[in-house]
């Protein structure tokens, strides 16, 4: 897949609900199951933990934290440092939740508004939960007379909208993050970054429609001051007849099979 190589990246989506924003989720049937993104009220249940309970509960940030030690240990057989297993469930969370935003943006021209208590997860099933409070659209959107519908003019004003409801989102649950994986803010949104560009990388691949991800993607993170707090761009070239990119992150994955560097690693760059 054409993400870096922490081996934990959740399975394609499968979508279920018709409300607006899940149309293009939906999509994803066609060409993969796995995950599953509930169009619902988000769940407190056995399993589930809410957007809002990491970014302000301790307790929760620590079960999903323990949860991808143990999972460390049976995907590469030994344990890996405690900043990296908090790394990479700041990951496993951070790559799905950006395809909620992303994907309808891609698929749909459309951006839901999702504050942390409107999201929850479950990592043993692979499920998450999501309702918007709103959604962004174009003028000429057939949704665009909906109550909850928040009209901008064009695409650049769309792909703004995105930035920000994704940074809104993110934001909180990177800074609950920052004590575990000791790294700086820069670092955390170069990490987001990387999650927001690979999850849709990934899926517009398996949808065939890479070439206008790529393009997209490219119009979303232009790497000035207007994409903050987004860090860098998505730097898609051609290399041996192959899209690829260098991630602006380091997963840190070196650190526990370091013969195996991821193939966007910026260290091997």
């Amino acid at each position: 897949m054409p993400a870096h190589q922490v081996e934990q990246c959740p399975s394609p989506v499968t979508l279920v609900n018709s409300a607006p924003c899940t149309t293009g989720w939906r999509r994803l049937d066609e060409v993969s199951a796995g995950l599953r993104i509930h169009s619902g009220n988000p769940r407190t249940g056995p399993g589930w933990t809410t957007a809002a309970a990491l970014a302000t509960d301790p307790a929760a940030l620590d079960d999903m934290i323990a949860f991808d030690e143990r999972l460390g240990l049976d995907l590469y057989g030994a344990p890996t440092r405690p900043d990296v297993t908090a790394g990479f469930s700041l990951h496993r969370y951070a790559w799905p939740a950006a395809l909620a935003f992303t994907l309808p943006w891609f698929l749909e021209h459309r951006v839901p508004v999702l504050p942390t208590e409107r999201v929850s997860i479950n990592r043993a099933t692979g499920e998450l939960t999501a309702r918007p409070t709103a959604f962004h659209c174009l003028p000429d959107d057939p949704a665009a007379d909906r109550p909850d519908a928040l009209v901008v003019p064009d695409l650049p004003a769309l792909d703004a909208a995105l930035r920000t409801a994704l940074a809104e989102h993110l934001a909180p649950v990177l800074a609950a993050f920052r004590p575990r994986v000791r790294r700086g803010p820069r670092t955390l949104w170069a990490l987001a970054t990387d999650d927001v560009v690979d999850g849709l990388w990934y899926l517009a691949t398996l949808l065939a429609d890479e070439p206008r991800a790529v393009e997209r993607l490219a119009a979303l993170l232009p790497g000035d001051a207007g994409a903050a707090p987004f860090v860098g761009t998505p730097g898609f070239r051609e290399e041996d007849g192959a899209r690829t990119r260098t991630r602006v992150s380091c997963c840190l994955f070196y650190t526990v099979r370091p013969a195996e560097p991821c193939f966007s690693c910026p260290r091997a760059q």
